[in-house]
């Protein structure tokens, strides 16, 4: 046989390959995760930090959800009214007189060169009381009342950084469910990359730190100037394998309202997908890798068809597809998704897809927005 017919076949099986290789180093871990055992958990203070602007409705629907958190120890809701022009503050007035563990900081007046949450964020960490910091945003509500509780029981000696899952809220539609799995695929490699000793990336719907690595950060110094980040490169720059950990419990889940549009999902990934180009190298490579194999596997599989024998083609195929589905399906139940599985097949064509249509942030200077 000539041997340029075996190029697209030998392609094919190296990207099928690294494919799996990703899934059973990585995503496996997801998959089969088991908390571990501790023999007495500790309740610490918490604050937990939420930024609005002019989300009064969300509010009033999400926020007390955060505020009847069945929690004992000594713990305060931050939230900071970023000039709002809506009902936010009398909301917030009117929310304070039952639950008086709310602290509400009302900003009346931009901040000069520091585009997004992250100066509002930051007025609310200084804000805070207590060490353990739990973000989340106004358009999210826990998946139960343990939420607080859930997170903090992470923190063990030498721990500063908690990664937990922040879903979308279920309805019907076909952009519910491109929104939900876009949270899962995304979940599914912050959250396995951390349990393999690489965390990159946290999510602020469901992200705690320690106060006094803020601080020792110099908080968001080092990307100010940049309307996202303020949850991926913040844990970026500071997370490592032994600081890290991650908390997979469908009790510590919240759940975000989904995006109305199409249009207003694309235009929100493209601005959170413009912040990794500026991870640091080794992670950059790490996804980079990924994305090129999920973009390389289905036409280098048709090339391999025309050019080589397609039953040992279809046979590589097969195996990746299974491996694939073992893991899918774990980490699915595992985080609330299962309904989504049975269009697995779909969701990593569309991956190739996925890829393709946001290549542009990888040069693309993102917008100043608030989010």
């Amino acid at each position: 046989m000539n041997m340029l017919l075996w190029l697209p076949f030998v392609a094919f099986v190296f990207v099928a390959l690294l494919q799996i290789y990703y899934y059973l180093r990585y995503f496996r871990r997801l998959a089969f995760f088991r908390p571990p055992d501790k023999a007495y958990m500790a309740e610490q203070p918490v604050s937990v930090i939420i930024c609005a602007r002019d989300e009064a409705d969300e509010i009033e629907k999400n926020l007390p959800g955060v505020l009847a958190q069945s929690y004992r120890s000594t713990h305060e809701i931050v939230v900071v009214n970023d000039n709002s022009q809506d009902d936010t503050k009398f909301l917030l007035e009117g929310l304070y007189r039952t639950y008086r563990q709310l602290h509400v900081v009302e900003l009346k007046q931009e901040a000069m060169h520091i585009p997004g949450k992250k100066f509002p964020l930051s007025v609310g960490i200084k804000s805070a009381k207590h060490e353990i910091l739990l973000m989340t945003d106004a358009d999210c509500i826990p998946a139960s009342e343990h939420w607080i509780r859930k997170m903090q029981e992470a923190y063990d000696a030498g721990v500063e950084i908690v990664l937990g899952y922040g879903a979308y809220k279920k309805s019907k539609g076909l952009l519910n469910k491109f929104v939900r799995f876009d949270a899962f695929h995304t979940a599914l490699q912050y959250l396995s990359f951390a349990l393999g000793g690489k965390p990159y990336m946290g999510v602020g719907r469901n992200l705690s730190y320690r106060r006094e690595l803020f601080f020792r950060q110099k908080g968001f110094a080092a990307h100010h100037h940049l309307p996202g980040g303020d949850d991926d490169l913040f844990v970026n720059s500071c997370a490592n394998r032994l600081n890290t950990r991650v908390v997979i419990d469908q009790d510590a889940f919240t759940y975000s309202t989904p995006p109305r549009s199409w249009s207003s999902w694309l235009a929100q990934k493209e601005r959170h997908n413009s912040t990794g180009k500026f991870y640091k190298p080794s992670h950059r490579w790490m996804l980079g890798w990924y994305m090129i194999s999920q973009c390389l596997f289905y036409p280098l599989f048709i090339a391999a068809l025309f050019f080589f024998d397609w039953r040992i083609v279809v046979g590589v195929f097969l195996i990746k597809l299974f491996v694939q589905a073992l893991v899918y399906y774990r980490s699915m139940k595992k985080l609330g998704e299962g309904d989504l599985f049975i269009f697995f097949p779909l969701w990593d064509l569309w991956m190739m897809f996925y890829y393709i249509m946001f290549v542009s942030t990888l040069w693309k200077t993102p917008k100043a927005q608030w989010s």
